[in-house]
């Protein structure tokens, strides 16, 4: 093949790739694939001066598929940042001037502008030029402020990621295989393409804004590392960041990259950014195809590549498919031991390669220098064994198609295993349960998978498995004892978070509140042990009442409840009196931003300690809408103002009542 026919295929083939990585939840090509392929074609526009204009040498990639907002016109184009993996070329552009190495975060660029102290306008970056007006999301997004004491016309361009951690738990609690993200960066490109009727689901899932450089300030303020500081003032989440120069850049990004060698990064990152501190100067350089000359230079890590030889398939199950993980004979890799590569489906495993156990040749690398991942196998044309029962429940497993994709998954055909319910046991350890931390999503189904839990009960059982726990990757001698310390200590809870860790239909935190309220610790066992019911208690009704003797009926129930009794201890708690107080019979709506109060939680059990009750939704028995921002035409204010609700801040709040 000629030369500019293969500078052909590689545009067509990575163009094809950044689509889906952009757009889709299934990657067709990994990012190691994806650099090598790139770097060959960058040498042979090199060498022969032939470059298509849709190359992606030339773009800054595929367009974020942003379905929703307003496509406009960036006030200042967001260009993208010279790429290299080669420390010399970095000292070479650094010269005598000043720099600072900040993380080259993994997500999407979004612009914010501000004018007269408001935050007026988010943006997409999408390719450069133009990018989507997602200004409804924004109060959702965290360290993104909505106002700021910066009157001038002001405008920052930042990262939206979200942390590995929450990309693991949406995930496993994702039931529609063809629903989950490959990846944060997808996940986080899905949740910035949500309409405003979604708006809400932003928050639910963490994401996180973090600012990287102020674009513009009204006045001057020439100094980098002033302006991110400048920023940090304002309330902004900003890029971590150290002040250096030529001579000491590869000593500093040495340092830098062992923080992620060494797994202590939860917010992803695929490498490092150096900028000038002079920003004057910055703005003085050129722009070269999509790159701006001077506005920083990017540093990649090169992803490493280690063979090795698969030892065995193993197939865990979480709680909607049973997912195929690579257990291989072990390789170095950035410095640490690595046996262990998730498959992700069948699918993948069939676009890799993958043959029967012992035959199978890999290539294995750490992604970005931290996710284990399989690039490449050769079967030798032998194919794999897909299990024909459940590992956890034994039931019959089936292979579903996902009808948008095409992605073969397999499943467990039994609805009651136990890993089905990871969501369960997930609200079970939460804060607002039994409080356990340090068991997560993915710990718990681990347990599961390797038998160690099969209910609520056999948490505090765990210490029989101690040898076996401590042999498990990710687990040592630390890590165990702070799980059980922190088991131990949940060892006695309050009634109310009791109840809720229990996932009874119907039955939150606030229901739980109404009947250890009413009944006290020893009347609400006594009238579920009897079946009496609840819905005599002012909130309850007879739907909750009926949810909880109903979940009591199964016998499964009594017997894991018996089980939880002989392990924890519940506080003895009375019936509370009905309490009065200055706001008794007042019924209140706190909606929006709070600032005298530590947050909505604080300011409702104050409402609720002086006699009062607070609801989420605006109705003729309200008395108050409590909105710090009055003139909002939000749906809880435009509902007070139809009813004839009076609509008061938080400060007035505090005036008529106190605090």
């Amino acid at each position: 093949m000629d030369k500019e026919k293969r500078i052909e295929e590689l545009v067509k083939t990575l163009n094809e790739a950044s689509l889906a990585y952009y757009n889709d939840r299934d990657e067709i090509m990994s990012n190691f694939e994806w650099d090598s392929a790139f770097d060959e074609l960058s040498k042979l526009e090199e060498q022969t001066g032939y470059i298509l204009p849709d190359s992606p040498t030339q773009n800054t990639g595929a367009e974020e598929n942003i379905s929703s907002g307003q496509r406009e016109r960036h006030e200042y184009p967001a260009l993208s940042l010279a790429k290299s993996k080669d420390v010399e070329v970095l000292i070479k552009w650094a010269g005598v001037r000043p720099i600072w190495l900040s993380w080259k975060l993994d997500g999407i660029t979004l612009v914010a502008t501000y004018d007269d102290g408001k935050l007026t306008k988010l943006m997409t970056r999408g390719q450069g030029e133009y990018g989507n007006n997602i200004t409804y999301l924004s109060p959702y997004i965290s360290g993104l402020p909505e106002k700021i004491k910066e009157k001038g016309h002001m405008v920052v361009r930042g990262e939206a990621v979200i942390s590995y951690t929450d990309f693991e738990t949406i995930n496993d609690l994702t039931e529609n295989e063809e629903e989950q993200y490959a990846n944060p960066r997808n996940l986080v490109a899905g949740t910035m393409s949500l309409d405003i009727s979604r708006a809400g689901e932003v928050k639910e899932r963490k994401v996180s804004f973090n600012a990287f450089t102020l674009v513009h300030l009204d006045r001057e303020m020439i100094s980098w590392g002033d302006r991110m500081n400048y920023l940090e003032e304002l309330g902004f989440t900003c890029v971590a960041r150290e002040l250096t120069d030529a001579g000491r850049l590869r000593e500093v990004i040495e340092r830098w990259s062992e923080k992620v060698k060494n797994g202590n990064m939860d917010i992803p990152v695929d490498g490092l950014v150096i900028s000038y501190d002079d920003t004057a100067y910055a703005a003085t350089g050129s722009v070269t195809g999509h790159h701006a000359t001077n506005a920083g230079m990017a540093y990649k890590w090169q992803d490493k590549p280690a063979k090795t030889v698969l030892d065995h398939i193993e197939w865990s199950c979480a709680a909607n498919s049973i997912s195929p993980v690579a257990v291989f004979e072990p390789v170095q890799l950035e410095g640490t031991e690595v046996k262990r590569a998730s498959l992700c489906n069948i699918t993948e495993m069939k676009r890799l390669g993958i043959g029967a156990d012992k035959k199978t040749d890999l290539t294995v690398i750490k992604a970005n220098m931290i996710i284990p991942k399989c690039v490449a196998a050769d079967g030798h044309g032998t194919s794999f064994e897909i299990p024909k029962k459940c590992p956890v429940c034994g039931a019959p497993t089936e292979i579903l198609i996902g009808k948008a994709l095409g992605t073969e998954t397999l499943h467990c055909t039994n609805e009651d295993c136990i890993a089905k319910h990871i969501q369960k046991f997930s609200r079970f350890v939460s804060k607002s349960g039994m409080d356990i931390d340090g068991l997560s999503i993915k710990t718990i189904n681990k347990f599961i998978n390797e038998g160690f839990i099969s209910d609520y009960a056999d948490i505090y059982d765990i210490k029989e498995h101690r040898k076996s726990i401590e042999t498990l990757e990710g687990f040592g001698e630390k890590s165990y004892n702070n799980i059980i310390n922190s088991i131990e200590s949940s060892r006695k809870v309050h009634p109310v978070n009791f109840i809720y860790a229990l996932s009874i239909p119907l039955i939150g935190i606030d229901a739980a509140k109404k009947f250890i309220s009413s009944c006290g610790t020893e009347g609400f066992f006594e009238r579920l042990y009897s079946a009496t019911g609840f819905d005599d208690i002012d909130g309850i009704g007879p739907e909750k009442s009926g949810s909880v003797l109903k979940w009591y009926e199964l016998e499964k129930n009594k017997r894991l409840l018996s089980k939880l009794l002989e392990r924890i201890e519940i506080e003895k708690v009375m019936p509370t009196e009905e309490k009065s107080g200055s706001l008794k019979d007042l019924v209140f709506v706190i909606t929006g931003d709070v600032h005298d109060f530590k947050n909505r939680d604080e300011f409702k059990a104050y409402v609720e300690s002086q006699g009062g009750k607070v609801t989420g939704s605006v109705s003729k028995k309200t008395n108050y809408l409590v909105n710090n921002d009055i003139m909002s035409p939000s749906s809880k204010n435009t509902k007070a103002k139809e009813l004839g609700i009076e609509i008061i801040t938080e400060d007035t709040f505090i005036e008529r009542f106190g605090r």
